[in-house]
């Protein structure tokens, strides 16, 4: 008896520790750990159900969607009449509004919504870009009917994603899945808001991997059919990454922004897109992997902007029409169409002429192969292509270039501030020695994104700009940005700073 008594003291004391480290460790370090870092801390205390079963057996999804549904959350954004431009007119109908639903254009605020989701216990969300851009208030309910107001931390259109965070802890969250383990046929669940209907889940399978569609980017093209200009038979310029999962779960206006998970319960993708002659469902539905959301989110929670590595070429996809009038006998790979200078491939040696066939020991049949691998490096970090050059294979080992501050940026969030802080439309990182010394500033903070639609873009100050004074207060970090903007009076902000080429500014703004 006092065996099993002391067993059952070990296990609560040891049980307690567990959840106490786990407190600790949220608590005072949480601003530095990754958000996979931090899955890990958080599902050491909170252990999902072994019991959920694989695509492979029985078809159950009970527990999947009670595992995930919790950390889906409600987005409503409201813009201003000013902010409704046509470029989003234009986006909104080439995409058959299957964002949310739109109040008809003569409104005004005018208001849209979608999905999130939360993936830190301390209330970072991950959306598209798309159901955040230009807002001015970003309100999110959560699937216990709280409601907070949320904040932009930065966004990428190159791949749609966007980080946002709400002044909450100890959120329920959707445990990080490896979608490169995802397989053709496997079953899975699209979670998320449609048509303004809560919490819904569907399912269905993996259709495909790596689709390219020519959305992301595409809305300043003209003539747009609902695949965008991938559907065409004529290359189109294409400015995003592009590798989504194909999934025959049934996505509607409003799941932009949710869950694709697998039956384990495991965020595989963000759905971000359909393909519709009516913009609802009809059997395409597009996800962003996430482990090339991993990368995105990261830097920006910690530099406030996406770090990318380039290779430095311009290329084109082969294909049969494509060989005959490139006048090579290779109808799959990507054609070197040139070769950036001072890029990584040329310092490695590619030519012009190339035809890239692999990148580490994996085919390349389509830009995706490239570009998604290559989206979750650094610049810095090394990459083994192959290239066919007059017959014969060849070998390069190419390190990736690119420019990104290199100061970490801290995330702090003032509640009261949110709606005047995505107003200004832009991110910020606090600057490093070498930035002071170059600006001759004792602190301040870099504007390392402009977005579209803000204060910032209208008054044209830039990225690369020095923010050192809001109101008359020193501007240090995220957190001096909240308190200077907060309770304004008449809504005017004076800013104070530098542009890149070291021209002092002192510019007052109305942001309400």
């Amino acid at each position: 008896m006092k065996k099993f008594g002391l067993t059952l003291l070990t296990a609560f004391i040891g049980g307690a520790m567990a959840l106490g480290t786990y407190r600790v460790i949220e608590n005072k370090y949480a601003d530095n750990m990754s958000f996979e870092d931090k899955q890990k801390v958080y599902f050491a205390s909170n252990h999902m159900s072994p019991a959920i079963t694989s695509s492979a057996g029985e078809v159950d999804f009970t527990q999947a969607a009670a595992a995930v549904t919790p950390a889906v959350v409600y987005i409503r954004t409201t813009y201003s009449s000013s902010s409704q431009n046509d470029e989003q007119d234009q986006l909104q109908r080439m995409f058959g509004d299957m964002f949310g639903q739109r109040a008809p254009r003569h409104r005004s605020p005018q208001m849209a919504s979608g999905s999130g989701v939360i993936i830190s216990p301390d209330g970072y969300i991950v959306t598209n870009n798309h159901v955040v851009e230009k807002a001015d208030k970003i309100e999110i309910t959560t699937n216990d009917h709280r409601t907070f107001k949320a904040k932009v931390i930065g966004t990428d259109p190159n791949t749609d994603l966007a980080l946002i965070k709400i002044d909450a802890t100890s959120l329920p969250i959707v445990k990080l899945g490896n979608s490169d383990e995802a397989r053709v046929g496997e079953w899975v669940l699209a979670v998320g808001n449609p048509f303004n209907l809560t919490s819904t889940v569907t399912a269905g399978i993996v259709s495909a991997k790596g689709r390219g569609i020519g959305i992301i980017g595409a809305e300043d093209q003209q003539n747009q059919n609902p695949f965008g200009p991938a559907s065409r038979q004529t290359p189109q310029p294409r400015k995003g990454i592009e590798s989504f999962i194909q999934t025959d779960a049934a996505i509607n206006p409003g799941n932009s922004g949710g869950a694709l998970v697998n039956t384990k319960g495991e965020l595989i993708g963000i759905n971000s897109a359909i393909a519709s002659e009516t913009g609802s469902y009809v059997g395409y539905g597009f996800a962003i992997p996430i482990n090339l959301a991993k990368k995105v989110l990261n830097d920006i929670q910690k530099y406030g902007v996406v770090k990318r590595g380039y290779v430095g070429v311009s290329f084109q996809e082969l294909n049969p029409d494509a060989a005959e009038a490139l006048h090579v006998n290779k109808t799959v790979g990507l054609y070197v169409s040139d070769v950036l200078p001072g890029s990584g491939a040329e310092q490695a040696g590619l030519q012009k002429g190339d035809i890239i066939t692999k990148i580490e020991s994996n085919n390349v049949y389509a830009s995706s192969d490239l570009e998604e691998p290559v989206g979750r490096l650094q610049p810095g970090d090394k990459v083994h292509l192959t290239v066919l050059r007059n017959g014969a294979e060849k070998s390069f080992i190419v390190t990736l270039k690119g420019e990104a501050p290199a100061a970490a940026r801290t995330a702090a969030v003032s509640k009261s501030a949110e709606e005047l802080y995505n107003k200004l439309g832009a991110s910020f990182t606090p600057l490093n020695p070498a930035q002071k010394a170059k600006f001759h500033v004792n602190g301040g903070v870099l504007v390392t994104q402009v977005r579209d639609g803000g204060t910032f873009n209208d008054f044209d100050i830039p990225v690369g700009s020095i923010i050192t004074g809001i109101n008359k207060q020193p501007i240090n970090s995220v957190a001096d940005i909240d308190k200077a903007i907060t309770n304004l009076k008449n809504g005017n902000v004076i800013i104070t700073g530098y542009y890149p080429d070291g021209t002092k500014f002192n510019s007052m703004f109305q942001v309400q």
